[in-house]
């Protein structure tokens, strides 16, 4: 690793004692030090922590996944947007500086938010959410959680469109699209975005909304991390009293039926916009077998609607749905931790006989791969959730996103297909087996001409292309707003994680599109 040296010293402008104080850090922390991260530390950002401090500790132990608990040569948690732009001008005056930035953490794969052998810039600190009843807006920032953005709304009666379990961050579930409870009423929760505050690759602060820098507002719903930083988020809020909702466990022998439910449920969503319904196939080492698990949401708050008669009639093995707010509701929805997560999306058309191909093909990976786990320490998710074409018609009546989902012209369903596990060398083996089987699910879609070629970005691994799958259009404004608001490509190039336009080769939906 490069240390930091005199010429670089002298190009930020710092003092005598500032050299003195690098050349103390350099010795004391030898040929693990990072000039990088010296050089935040003589910008004048305090919390900055290497691998024996106990906060460096703590915040890598706090990824979801265990996949991306890395580590970088230091971790450092700007509580400011000032200090945001203080560490993005400091790095970007170093070529060599590779970084990562981390806001809840909740993404799956190694390098999506964090780094080996580089500096993390960990949001976690801003963390704050304020209301502005005259504007109704919520803003906040992106340390925060989505459990914490409805907790501080709800004293006030209101809520946003945001994720489904309180744990997970809003930085990456906004700027990747985010589908929530109420996307069926109101579109992605990108759309929901007013304005962005975000700190480009020269440190300059600047807003994106309709009318100020308005093509970066555009690009940055779904555009994910290709731009800049986005230091606070201005989100819509609307009244909301307690949804009605909950989780209902069923045995796997009632799989047809659900199978045939859920198809009638994605035609329907047009008609009935207040209902959200997720459905999973899931092994469960408690179970050592695989249940059905649905979690249904209706959020003008009516008990077992009409919408739900043909899920509500399959016998369940337990129950939890009741009237509640936002936050509990979301607080339900979590998933444990200590795996190491390796998740694949895909989308098809609305046809049974893709749905069940797809949910047979999942209970022979876990036969499978329970003969191969030592302990049965595993958990497997088959989740379904409904796209239907008024999603998209909702996302253009509030100003459109680069996402690509006017291109789909036929009701979809979503798929997200994953295995969590314990172990580094089980990981490799689990990769190529999930990925083995999903590659086997796309042909047979295919096969059937029900194969959309459409990927959720919030759900798709590393090897998977969700940018180039929004349409040729779409991929020509992700990259003209990079190239505009980033022109020497610094999020390209030392920020290498997550989906990057630059390593987008091929649009695809080219000929829907002619």
């Amino acid at each position: 690793m490069k240390l930091l040296a005199p010429a670089i010293v002298a190009s930020l402008g710092l003092h005598a004692e500032a050299a003195q104080f690098v050349a103390h850090k350099n010795e004391v922390l030898g040929s693990k030090n990072d000039s990088c991260c010296s050089s935040l530390e003589v910008a004048g950002l305090k919390n900055i922590f290497y691998e024996n401090d106990e906060q460096y500790k703590n915040r890598t132990a706090s990824y979801w996944s265990v996949s991306a608990q890395l580590q970088p040569n230091c971790i450092v948690q700007p509580v400011s947007t000032e200090e945001v732009s203080t560490a993005v001008k400091t790095l970007g005056a170093q070529s060599n500086c590779k970084f990562a930035v981390r806001s809840g953490g909740h993404s799956t794969w190694a390098g999506s938010n964090n780094i080996n052998d580089g500096v993390t810039l960990d949001l976690g600190l801003m963390n704050t959410t304020i209301y502005d009843e005259a504007a109704n807006l919520a803003r906040f920032q992106p340390g925060t959680r989505w459990g914490g953005v409805y907790g501080a709304l709800e004293p006030y009666g209101v809520t946003v469109a945001g994720g489904r379990a309180s744990s997970v961050g809003v930085a990456g579930f906004l700027t990747g699209g985010g589908n929530s409870f109420y996307t069926a009423r109101r579109g992605f929760a990108c759309d929901q975005v007013q304005n962005f505050e975000v700190v480009l690759a020269d440190g300059e602060v600047v807003n994106a909304n309709a009318t100020s820098n308005s093509d970066l507002f555009t690009a940055l719903k779904g555009g994910s991390f290709n731009f800049g930083i986005v230091t606070r988020y201005d989100v819509q809020t609307f009244a909301a009293g307690d949804l009605w909702g909950g989780v209902r466990v069923h045995d796997k022998n009632h799989t047809q039926q659900h199978v045939e439910a859920y198809t009638a449920w994605v035609d329907n969503v047009e008609n009935y916009p207040d209902g959200s319904s997720i459905v999973f196939w899931s092994y469960l080492p408690a179970m050592k077998d695989i249940v059905i698990i649905a979690a249904y949401e209706d959020v003008a708050g009516n008990v077992a609607p009409a919408g739900f008669d043909k899920f509500m009639a399959i016998p369940a093995l337990s129950d939890t749905t009741r009237k509640a707010s936002h936050k509990n509701l979301t607080d339900e929805l979590e998933q444990p931790t200590g795996y190491r997560d390796i998740w694949f999306t895909m989308t098809f058309k609305n046809d049974a006989t893709v749905f069940k191909y797809i949910v047979d093909a999942h209970t022979k990976f876990v036969e499978a791969w329970k003969a191969i786990s030592t302990d049965g320490d595993f958990i497997t998710q088959c989740m379904f959730q409904a796209i239907p074409t008024t999603f998209a018609e909702h996302s253009k009546e509030r100003g459109g996103n680069v996402m690509g989902l006017d291109l789909v012209k036929d009701n979809a369903v979503m798929l997200l297909f994953d295995i969590a596990v314990k172990g580094e060398e089980t990981e490799v083996i689990a990769r190529e087996a999930l990925r083995a089987v999903t590659e086997e699910m796309q042909r047979f879609a295919a096969s059937k001409d029900a194969l959309v070629d459409w990927q959720y970005l919030n759900y798709a691994d590393a090897y998977q292309d969700p940018l180039g799958s929004y349409g040729s259009a779409n991929v020509a404004k992700i990259r003209a707003a990079a190239k505009k608001y980033d022109p020497k490509g610094m999020f390209q190039t030392q920020a290498p994680g997550g989906f990057k336009i630059s390593k987008v080769k091929n649009s695809t939906f080219t000929k829907q599109e002619l």
